[in-house]
């Protein structure tokens, strides 16, 4: 919502030193969000006035049309001379009146005005557009003022040129402010100054002569107000100041109905609508739409209608979408469309009526047709304020377009009591740990429209404006903000003793430290997914993790399933930070995803009224798929960097599987890592990762290099790697919490040796034996060499590893080193036809 400040003091009348940023302070203090607050006519000095175009010469001799004007400023130029200025513009002619600087004056953005020869002329000044002086960013030419205003009028001001905007964003609690009204009261509470409700207008009583109203759906529909103005001139123009202030709030003039309307409602808060009379066949009536209907609405498009649309109707049929936008059947026509075949209108009806907010918002969003209207619909409207608006509109009709007020007034109204709500006046004191007297509380209550009665139990009777004020933590709130957030003392909560993370909440955090140290950055992306993302994994069909689930009503038609698994956003992470210029990336990401079986039972619908059964719970449970926490990494260009030391080191599939054995290392559980064929990942660079649970080998995860094919579907770098595991099955998997290693003071002894095997057994194999061979003195086993070469027969390979044994309480001896690594050998050879290289 845009406020312009000049608006504001027309209903409270604000200190003449206070300004923009004040009042954006002091709304901010009391809960609202001012973006920003805009300056407008700051970089406009000089004589800015209203010009008499008395002559033009057209000038043809240049490649695009030049026009030399006369032009009458009055006194403005001290001489009373016209003035001589070359134009370019082609929107005016002989006998307009426009906008002049002369000479010395200076427009926004530092454009100094002077007088020079320019095509051959000399130019006095510049007559002005409205994109020049800042006002508007439209580019369509120069600005024509009504005829009334004499040349050498100030400008600045007939304009409104210097003044300032607050841009504020509403919350859809506080729909109230989506009108100067509702703003203005604010303003007036922050500053304690009294308010002129621009509500309180005299409204006549409602008769019998009106305009005919049926409204079918009362529960949708509780008012409904008509009153007509006759006799309304088709040629009259919208003043300046009413579209001065509409293009500050943000809106464009259309015509002066559409703009009183559109006045209003920014005025009062009470969408309006205008009918042309002649056009409208019989009573207005409000229904619901029915099946198969169709309307144009004033945007040009022809809508089918949803039986649960409310529609506002006349003798033919839905003329609107009731709170969002009429239809072209019976728009206002203005005179210059007129001219072009339809008669002008002259006779308006005014529609202003109040819509239960959760069928307009339905509305609005099945159409995805959002208006101004439906904005405030949505968010709650004063229902008391429709007549005012109406009459409102009324008088602004009669007064700028010639137009005569019928006497016949519609007010079709369903009885509705006042909301109450009981509330202790020490409610809010409880609520914000702070003391609240009696006389503080109802002083704040009353002063945003509050009734309130009682002493100790407060009786608050709520204004009809504020329909989110329902129960007593919202008054709470209303004293808490207004007597100030600031005021609130800062006090850190003090947690129960005995509790903490659990050991799940441990290993989360463990595994984001192990990997943010080994270099890696979270990621976290959202857990939606589309059904493409997992086809440009080349996951086969049949696969579980097409097997997906779509939301009821997801953030985004694009992405509206649920993942399976982390990969698609991580990677679509990893390809947008490779295009903004990241190029050597090492990303991971924890998170759930949601493996429905297709077997789960339908969802029970627990009534409101009562906490659901623990049957009832049982079912929900039930009826959710299973969800267990992964966690996933991504690679990409360089994993060492290049340097003085050298070249870089570029990323594979070995760092992937290494993310995964840092992952298992934090519950002190080995992975067994095989070779395996997994989209998305190349054949020949892909690892299964097992872990055994209760001595049962279980698939937990993998890893390897990604697919040429996926990774030119997904624009990813060149050997871009991943890795995903199953971290709640890594846990289950691993010995309990992690504990510190224990040191030995006693020396190490170092032994390397180098096997020779087939090439079809896995190193992880190799690994597994010499571990369970060499007992409680290995320290540490890695694998630092493999050879294929000519000195290996074929089909054989060498793997060359360094054991590093030490005992906890003594020192090796030579013997038992010798033993240690005697046995190693001889158990690969036993089980894996190994031979030790060179023997």
């Amino acid at each position: 919502m845009r406020a312009p400040l000049s608006w504001l003091r027309e209903y409270v009348e604000l200190p003449a030193e206070v300004t923009g940023r004040d009042v954006a302070a002091a709304l901010t203090a009391a809960g609202l969000e001012v973006e920003t607050v805009e300056r407008t006519g700051g970089g406009l000095t000089g004589p800015l006035v209203v010009g008499h175009v008395l002559a033009i010469e057209e000038l043809t001799e240049f490649k695009k049309p030049i026009r030399y004007c006369q032009v009458d400023v009055g006194d403005a130029n001290g001489t009373g001379e016209p003035q001589n200025i070359i134009c370019g513009a082609r929107n005016f002619s002989v006998g307009d009146k426009v906008v002049v600087i002369l000479p010395g004056g200076e427009l926004p953005g530092g454009f100094t005005i002077s007088s020079r020869k320019t095509y051959g002329k000399v130019s006095e000044g510049m007559i002005c557009s409205a994109s020049e002086l800042g006002t508007s960013d439209d580019h369509d030419g120069i600005i024509v003022l009504p005829p009334e205003y004499e040349p050498g009028t100030d400008a600045v001001e007939l304009l409104e040129l210097v003044d300032e905007i607050l841009d504020i964003s509403v919350n859809p609690d506080r729909g109230y402010c989506l009108s100067l009204r509702g703003l203005a009261r604010e303003t007036a509470i922050a500053f304690d100054l009294p308010l002129r409700d621009p509500a309180l207008l005299d409204v006549p009583v409602p008769n019998g002569d009106g305009y005919p109203v049926e409204v079918a759906d009362r529960a949708a529909c509780d008012r409904f107000v008509a009153r007509t103005v006759t006799g309304v001139r088709p040629d009259a123009d919208s003043p300046v100041w009413l579209r001065r202030r509409l293009e500050k709030a943000g809106m464009r003039s259309i015509s002066p109905a559409v703009d009183i309307t559109n006045y209003v409602m920014l005025e009062l808060g009470q969408p309006l609508h205008a009918y042309d009379r002649a056009r409208l066949e019989g009573p207005v009536g409000v229904r619901r739409a029915q099946a198969g209907e169709k309307l144009t609405t004033l945007d040009g498009v022809r809508r089918t209608l949803h039986p649960e649309d409310l529609v506002i109707t006349d003798g033919r049929g839905p003329i609107g979408l009731a709170g969002v936008m009429g239809g072209a059947e019976t728009e206002i026509i203005a005179a210059d469309a007129a001219a072009e075949g339809a008669g002008a209108t002259t006779d308006i009806v005014i529609e202003a009526a109040h819509f239960a907010p959760r069928d307009i918002a339905r509305t609005a969003r099945r159409h995805k047709l959002s208006s101004e209207a439906s904005r405030r619909f949505e968010r709650g409207v004063d229902p008391e304020a429709a007549a005012a608006a109406a009459q409102r509109a009324v008088d602004l009709l009669v007064l700028l377009c010639g137009g005569t007020a019928d006497p016949g007034v519609t007010h079709v109204s369903s009885v509705a009591t006042p909301r109450t709500v009981l509330m202790p006046a020490t409610h809010p004191g409880r609520v914000a740990g702070v003391d609240y007297d009696r006389e503080t509380v109802v002083r704040r209550l009353q002063s945003i429209g509050c009734d309130v009665y009682g002493s100790d139990e407060l009786t608050v009777t709520v204004p009809t404006w504020r329909s989110d004020l329902q129960a007593p933590n919202d008054l709470a709130e209303e004293v808490i903000r207004l007597e100030g957030y600031a005021h609130l003392p800062s006090t850190l909560p003090r947690p129960p003793a005995g509790r903490g993370l659990t050991e799940t909440q441990r290993l989360r955090r463990r595994t984001g430290r192990a990997l943010a140290g080994a270099g890696y950055v979270e990621a976290p992306s959202y857990p939606f997914i589309s059904a493409r993302s997992l086809t440009d994994l080349g996951i086969p069909e049949g696969d579980p993790r097409l097997r997906t689930m779509t939301l009821a009503n997801p953030l985004s038609d694009q992405e509206p399933e649920l993942r399976t698994t982390l990969l698609p956003g991580l990677l679509a992470t990893l390809r947008r930070n490779d295009r903004r210029g990241s190029h050597d990336l090492a990303l991971f990401e924890s998170g759930t995803v949601f493996l429905p079986t297709g077997e789960e039972p339908a969802p029970v619908r627990p009534g409101v009224a009562a906490r659901p059964s623990d049957e009832e719970l049982a079912r929900l449970d039930a009826s959710l798929p299973h969800q267990p926490r992964h966690v996933a990494v991504a690679l990409a260009g360089d994993r060492a960097a290049a340097g003085w030391w050298g070249a870089g080191r570029p990323a594979d599939w070995a760092d992937a599987v290494q993310a995964a054995r840092l992952v298992a290392a934090q519950v002190s559980t080995e992975l067994e890592i095989v070779s395996a064929q997994h989209a998305p990942f190349h054949p020949g660079r892909c690892a299964a990762l097992y872990v055994t649970v209760e001595g049962e080998r279980v698939l937990a995860g993998h890893a390897g290099e990604l697919h040429p094919r996926v990774v030119k579907a997904l624009s990813l770098p060149e050997r871009s790697c991943a890795m995903e595991l199953d971290l709640d099955l890594v846990e289950s998997a691993g010995a309990g919490p992690l504990r510190a290693p224990r040191v030995s003071a006693f020396p190490v002894a170092t032994q390397d040796l180098a096997l020779v095997v087939d090439r079809s057994v896995p190193a992880a194999a190799v690994e597994r034996v010499l571990r369970d061979a060499t007992g409680e003195l290995l320290e540490s086993l890695e694998l630092f060499d493999v050879y294929t070469g000519e000195q290996i027969e074929a089909g054989r390979k060498s793997l060359a590893y360094t054991l590093r044994l030490r005992a906890a309480d003594r020192t090796l001896t030579a013997e038992e080193v010798t033993a240690a690594r005697g046995a190693a050998v001889t158990a690969a050879a036993e089980e894996l036809g190994a031979a030790l290289r060179g023997a």
